[in-house]
């Protein structure tokens, strides 16, 4: 009897299929699973710089709405003080780091203005991002080299972001 040809081996009546595999394996080949790989690769490429712009926009607008909300509540504790800034004692005096936060988020007579101090995303030790160099001096401007999350001026109540791409803010 004749070989039957390989390529038809699966007929049954009525239909034929062929297999175009001599050994009549199944699965994908080197090379289609390299093309798969390769094409993944580039729309992650594409795709993943996207997202880190994405987030690093977000965490600028939530530092610039942690910054107007402290100012606002900085300018409320002086109206509600007879002009004296968050710790201060006295018009003109010094301001520590403790006596500001405890002022703004544990206030005897009007309560907290705020809950906490917010956090500058922007400062990589978690333990300093929540941290305030206070000065008194009306000519001072932060450098962003301080070490701390936030910066704030005694001397005129001028609050900002230390983080050294933000300090104009």
């Amino acid at each position: 009897m004749k070989a039957i040809d390989n390529s038809i081996a699966n007929c049954t009546i009525g239909s034929c299929r062929q297999t175009g595999r001599q050994n009549g394996s199944r699965g994908f080949t080197l090379v289609e699973i390299l093309v798969v790989v390769v094409i993944l690769g580039v729309l992650a490429g594409i795709v993943v710089p996207q997202f880190s712009e994405a987030a690093s926009e977000a965490n600028l607008n939530t530092l610039l709405g942690n910054l107007q909300t402290v100012r606002s509540q900085i300018q409320l504790y002086k109206v509600q003080h007879n002009d004296l800034l968050p710790g201060q004692a006295t018009f003109g005096g010094d301001v520590t780091e403790a006596g500001f936060i405890n002022a703004l988020t544990n206030d005897a007579t009007y309560g907290a203005y705020v809950n906490k101090i917010p956090e500058n995303l922007f400062i990589a030790d978690a333990d300093d991002r929540v941290a305030i160099t206070c000065v008194n001096d009306a000519a001072a401007i932060p450098t962003g080299n301080e070490g701390t999350g936030w910066w704030f001026n005694a001397a005129n109540g001028d609050f900002r972001a230390c983080s050294a791409d933000h300090i104009t803010y």
